[in-house]
């Protein structure tokens, strides 16, 4: 891959267990009124933006934000969606769907840590998957080494794409962990990783064919 491409990477619009408060990595949950807004307003930020091709992950939100901003987008002719299990969120296992301070006090409390920003404080994002693998009784949630051999294979996905040329734009729809875990393996420590990006923000990264480069991070809608 003698290109450059450049990913417009959308967070998805507000769902009811963004509401709720529950962690939310394979499982579904539905946009609220809200969140069709947030990617309404992504939608009209990124109309003229020529895109040649959009990917998403497997999940409801994911492809409805990615639709609803296509929809919008003056690009001709209209980009074909992918959407693959390689986009999705970190999986918590046994996790998913509870809520989410009270899962990560029981994966830091016993390293002393009883709260996210505690735990990538004092050690990294990828130290909370590791302990949140090792709190999940099933052992099922993704550590920080599986979460990667999976979301990799999505870049290699677009990277792989016969018909992206060099200068491209590509949209990506794409979720909050997965945003903070990329501004942590790619920001080189630029970014507050305390911070949740906003539903509907948009994050601008360059992919080449053995790295990525964050160009701008968008944290607010």
């Amino acid at each position: 891959m003698d290109k450059q491409i450049t990913l417009y990477v959308v967070r998805h619009g507000q769902t009811y267990f963004n509401i709720y408060n529950k962690l939310q990595g394979w499982s579904n949950s539905p946009l609220t009124e809200a969140g069709i807004a947030d990617a309404k307003q992504a939608g009209e930020r990124l109309q003229d933006v020529s895109f040649k091709a959009a990917y998403c992950s497997d999940t409801t939100r994911a492809q409805q934000t990615a639709q609803t901003i296509l929809a919008a987008n003056h690009s001709q002719p209209r980009p074909q969606l992918t959407s693959a299990p390689f986009f999705r969120e970190e999986f918590y296992g046994y996790f998913e769907g509870n809520d989410m301070a009270q899962a990560w006090y029981l994966a830091g409390a016993p390293h002393g840590l009883p709260t996210f920003k505690a735990i990538e404080s004092k050690y990294s994002i990828g130290k909370a998957k590791d302990f949140l693998k090792e709190a999940d009784p099933f052992h099922q949630a993704e550590n920080n080494a599986e979460y990667w051999a999976r979301v990799d294979q999505g870049f290699d996905l677009i990277r792989q794409n016969p018909d992206l040329q060099d200068g491209d734009n590509v949209l990506m729809i794409s979720h909050g962990n997965t945003l903070l875990s990329l501004m942590e393996r790619y920001g080189q420590g630029k970014y507050d990783l305390s911070v949740r990006p906003a539903n509907g923000s948009v994050t601008k990264l360059r992919l080449t064919a053995d790295d990525i480069q964050v160009l701008s991070y968008n944290q607010k809608d």
